[in-house]
């Protein structure tokens, strides 16, 4: 098919974005690379653990002979011991996003981590007051001393709405809920709510990529099966010898924490396994419920298409093409 024409794609006004999103394992990394060469596009990665180099296997990364020569940011650019959050996502996207723009490309956002995804497309405020740790500090002892669960009940009798966005275990997003409330009186939920609502200064499209649910997590158990004959625990292995912890950022990805346990004793490798297939599985159903309570969100229900990619770039291209008059659809053949 002929490459469409760029400057209908861009129109006049704010600056275009693509987002590609979806749920983990629903195939976002191979339909955005075609896409993106149909369009002159480069790939700006939403996800909170592709950012790590050494961690590619548990993170189901995008290697360089994959990318199919198209420019993919935010991928391999920092280390496991470095913090990785949202506000730091938000500023080195942004900073991918100047150069996309200078080039004269179209940025593509491609990735299931929904909070980054929206922080970006709104221009979320998350100033805050980081010289006051008192708060912070006594947060993190609770963590330490009578475990993750007592913090995120704590955050469930303030801000209930967090809970379902955020894991018991992500211990750094539920203190800063807490912290947030604690400091504004505001729950977070109710100011990313009021953030939200402000009009994004991108002239964007907004695709989620999905799938039945019991295909969705049939991929999910054979990804992980994948990463344990490529060498999960070795990578973990690997890095735990480099000096990583269960207390790092970086460490609390899927399928890193669990086979930490089993290293350190407590688990045994087939438990491990368990966890990691569950715990996936649970965290793309908590993705599924952030989207759907995202706006101006265009479905593409992968069943819909046949599983046709062709059919489902096609389509993607025709919205793009007819400068987004449609939105909030479930799209069908």
């Amino acid at each position: 098919m002929n490459q469409p024409d760029k400057t209908k794609v861009i129109s006049s006004g704010k600056p275009p974005l693509i987002i590609l999103t979806g749920p983990t394992a629903a195939g976002k990394s191979e339909l955005s690379i075609e896409l993106a060469k149909r369009i002159g596009g480069e790939i700006i990665s939403a996800d909170s653990m592709q950012v790590y180099r050494h961690m590619d296997i548990g993170s189901a990364k995008i290697m360089p002979e994959q990318m199919g020569g198209v420019h993919h940011h935010l991928i391999d650019v920092l280390e496991p011991t470095q913090e990785f959050n949202v506000v730091t996502f938000q500023k080195m996207a942004k900073e991918a996003l100047r150069g996309i723009y200078d080039r004269g490309h179209i940025p593509i956002v491609v990735g299931g981590t929904g909070f980054y995804i929206q922080a970006l497309l709104y221009d979320i405020d998350f100033t805050e007051n980081d010289e006051d740790t008192a708060l912070r500090n006594q947060l993190e002892k609770i963590a330490e001393t009578q475990g993750n669960d007592e913090l995120f009940e704590r955050l469930r009798r303030i801000d209930p709405e967090s809970c379902e966005s955020i894991h018991a275990n992500n211990v750094k997003r539920v203190i800063r809920a807490i912290e947030f409330y604690e400091k504004t009186g505001m729950k977070i939920s109710e100011h990313n709510k009021i953030q939200r609502k402000n009009s994004s200064p991108y002239h964007f499209a907004y695709f989620v990529l999905t799938d039945d649910r019991k295909i969705l997590y049939d991929r999910i158990d054979a990804r992980v099966d994948i990463m344990m004959e490529q060498g999960l625990v070795d990578e973990v292995s690997a890095l735990a010898a480099a000096g990583c912890t269960k207390d790092m950022v970086s460490m609390q990805g899927l399928g890193y924490k669990e086979i930490l346990d089993y290293l350190d004793g407590h688990t045994t490798l087939e438990e491990a396994v368990y966890l990691i297939k569950r715990d996936t599985r649970h965290f793309a159903k908590r993705q599924l419920t952030w989207f759907r309570r995202e706006r101006d969100v265009i479905w593409v229900e992968k069943s819909e298409f046949s599983f046709d990619k062709e059919k489902m770039q096609e389509l993607i291209l025709e919205f793009l093409l007819s400068v987004l008059r449609d939105k909030a659809l479930v799209l069908k053949v």
